[in-house]
């Protein structure tokens, strides 16, 4: 059974499909949905009670199995849901959570999925079971009760979270050795960046005429692919394709996934893939845009790159700023329309960014005086 929660004024007009595509990429049937509209949340369960009893009606004419929110709930609100729902209840966070899981394929990948998910249970150990009281530390009578279930499950968390944060670092000192080697090079850096499901694996294939998974579905491709493209005359770029963003994004996921974000804030250019056919396009670009705020790539430049113009029913063509730079250029990667635009857009800017940073030919005052 699926919940759709509406808080305030806000109104999200993809909601209720995101969270069907949400689902489906999890494998869950969906056997029926809820609207719900508050002004702020409740405390007990984020909804009134009186939505439980209808949800709870619901579900159980529908034979659901469980309750999925779409919604970030508190370990206490999903506690008190379970318990006057009967169900088992996932909230936003852990069905994303439980996605990435699935679809994550690289060592480096499936290490921050686990973090990740390591962080979001943390939070949610409510056992307290006694039966380990009976192992009494101490020098006889003098010794205190054993541990609780509870402390014992945190301390495990605790040193599997250690291992993989260890692990995630030696994989981060290896990635930035490819990073210098390549900046070494003078090798152009691009990032596909966008809402998931925008098309940047099907651009990446098109432009790079690779071969990674590409599908009509959220979070198709979790783990970074990286590939050197040929642009144009003189102009060579290593392209690379990674995770797609989603409102409400996890942030124990931004924090597992940071070192594979970092490729993103340290790119030369971002390409932010948008999906022109969505009509939530605006309200996804808003929220790329926070992201890449928050793990410290909003100063990096970017072209817009309004993709599936051939649903969109769009022509190919490109926009200028007043500064005469590409603003954004409208494609589909699908078709193919487009693709010579952007390629232009990229050999346009790294010629730009070539000549800006070139030395001028004429010495500096200070160097002719400190001559004379």
């Amino acid at each position: 059974m699926l919940v759709s929660v509406a808080v305030g004024r806000r109104d999200d007009p993809d909601a209720a499909e995101e969270l069907r595509q949400l689902v489906e990429s999890a494998a869950i049937e969906s056997v029926g949905r809820v609207a719900v509209r508050r002004d702020r949340p409740d405390p007990a369960f984020f909804i009134g009670s009186g939505k439980v009893e209808e949800i709870k009606a619901q579900a159980v004419a529908a034979g659901a199995g469980f309750v999925v929110f779409d919604v970030a709930l508190s370990p206490a609100q999903q506690r008190n849901l379970e318990r006057a729902l009967d169900l088992w209840v996932l909230d936003r966070t852990a069905l994303i959570l439980y996605i990435f899981s699935r679809r994550a394929k690289s060592r480096e990948g499936k290490l921050q999925v686990e973090l990740a998910q390591l962080a979001h249970l943390s939070t949610r150990l409510v056992r307290g079971w006694s039966h380990l009281e009976r192992q009494r530390g101490g020098l006889g009578k003098t010794g205190g009760p054993g541990e609780k279930q509870i402390e014992l499950d945190r301390r495990m968390i605790g040193v599997r979270v250690r291992q993989l944060r260890e692990r995630l670092k030696q994989l981060e000192k290896q990635r930035l050795t490819r990073r210098r080697a390549r900046s070494r090079r003078d090798v152009l850096s691009v990032s596909l960046v966008g809402y998931t499901n925008a098309g940047k694996s099907t651009l990446f294939n098109a432009l790079t005429r690779a071969d990674s998974y590409a599908a009509d579905q959220l979070f198709a491709t979790l783990d970074t692919t990286s590939r050197r493209v040929h642009i144009a005359a003189n102009v060579d770029a290593v392209l690379s394709d990674t995770v797609g963003f989603i409102r409400g994004l996890p942030h124990q996921l931004i924090e597992a996934f940071k070192s594979t974000l970092d490729e993103t804030a340290e790119a030369d250019l971002l390409l932010h893939v948008v999906d022109a056919a969505s009509p939530a396009r605006e309200e996804q670009m808003a929220e790329v845009d926070r992201v890449l705020a928050e793990i410290g790539a909003a100063e990096v430049p970017r072209i817009v790159v309004f993709n599936k113009i051939d649903l969109a029913d769009r022509e190919a063509g490109v926009v200028r700023d007043p500064c005469d730079s590409i603003d954004s250029v409208a494609v589909s990667a699908r078709t193919g329309a487009g693709l010579d635009l952007l390629r232009g857009a990229i050999a346009e800017f790294s010629r730009r960014s070539t000549a800006e940073h070139q030395p001028s030919d004429e010495a500096p005052s200070w160097s002719r005086a400190a001559t004379a």
